[in-house]
């Protein structure tokens, strides 16, 4: 899963809960950090990476 999904997905990102700048940096900050743990996990699990994107001109590049 793209980490932007997961974000959005698992973890509500696109309100805060709190008032405030310092709260919602704070809350930003708790979220990376889980972020960064899971993928971690993922890491030392094993997990296959995500395929990358083929741009446009790669595409061309390999058709030919």
């Amino acid at each position: 899963m793209l980490q932007s999904q997961y974000t959005i997905g698992a973890n509500s990102m696109r309100r805060s809960r709190y008032i405030g700048f310092a709260k919602t940096h704070l809350q930003h900050l708790g979220i990376a950090a889980a972020i960064n743990v899971v993928r971690a996990v993922a890491w030392l699990d094993g997990d296959e990476l995500a395929p990358t994107r083929v741009s446009a001109f790669q595409r061309l590049y390999l058709a030919a």
